[in-house]
């Protein structure tokens, strides 16, 4: 999409094994939030499944689950996902998630950004939401880095796997063209 040290693009069948060893990786750190991803990644088999899934709902414009890479090798270091797709409002929300060896590097801040640019331009959405715990100070950074603006505090608005329901923090950027 863009001439950055990153490439974002659709997941690709090939990218089984790669795809599925950096949700083993990170598998700590996405438990919380992306419960239904790493469920959906456990084995192999189960992530050439997602991938198919993945590329299906591009392919209908529900979800946009791409692959953040490495420029040089084409390694996955993170996936960005618009989701919530609502086509009667023209919006969209954001998900994402990196690897633990490039937290903090402004990777994710970077791959929103671009993300930003292909949902306005291309598919035309009015407005993209992000939402956050208070605590997940980096996914917090990342939107405020990005002029997302903080709107309110959705109350009960998300239950993490065996745990209580999160106040969360909405984030919204809206299309001024």
């Amino acid at each position: 999409m863009s001439k950055q040290p990153f490439i974002i693009n659709p997941l690709i069948e090939s990218d089984a094994n790669q795809l599925h060893q950096f949700i083993v990786d990170n598998s700590e750190r996405l438990k919380k939030y992306f419960p239904v991803t790493l469920s959906s990644n456990e084995t192999l088999e189960k992530t050439l499944e997602y991938i198919a899934i993945k590329n299906k709902e591009i392919a209908g414009k529900t979800n946009f689950t791409f692959a953040i890479r490495n420029e040089n090798n084409h390694q996955i270091v993170g996936l960005i996902i618009l989701k919530k797709i609502d086509w009667d409002k023209n919006q969209g929300e954001f998900a994402y998630c990196i690897d633990s060896e490039f937290e903090g590097k402004g990777l994710s801040s970077l791959a929103v950004k671009e993300m930003v640019k292909f949902a306005f331009k291309e598919l035309k959405l009015k407005t993209i939401q992000i939402i956050v715990h208070k605590d997940n100070i980096g996914s917090t950074k990342v939107a405020q880095k990005c002029n997302f603006i903080w709107q309110k505090t959705l109350l009960n608005e998300y239950t993490p796997p065996n745990e209580s329901p999160l106040d969360m923090e909405l984030y919204e950027l809206y299309n001024e063209r």
